[in-house]
């Protein structure tokens, strides 16, 4: 099974020195079938901290203390900006 992951700014309380803004939409897809990594548009910091996540919902698992088995929701380690992303996979169907 293939998956897109989105991120979404959920919630921030603070500045955000990378300028992330609630609303902001991120495809944080690591890998597409046949093609290379991606690039993300996400602080590197943050980045850093949902990287194994990312990993693993990519690659079909999930965490059993999320309500939803195909989301997660995270804040920023800079916890003074107070910056939360939800993170969602849709299954893509192959060869698209």
């Amino acid at each position: 099974m293939t998956y897109k992951l989105t991120g979404k700014i959920i919630e921030v309380k603070g500045k955000c020195g990378a300028g992330h803004e609630i609303g902001e939409e991120i495809d944080l897809t690591l890998f597409a079938k046949n093609s290379h990594p991606k690039g993300l548009k996400l602080c590197p910091f943050f980045m850093d901290s949902i990287f194994p996540y990312l990993c693993t919902m990519q690659f079909g698992g999930q965490f059993p203390w999320e309500k939803d088995p195909n989301a997660f929701e995270m804040y920023c380690p800079d916890f003074e900006t107070g910056v939360k992303i939800r993170v969602e996979r849709v299954p893509v169907e192959e060869g698209k």
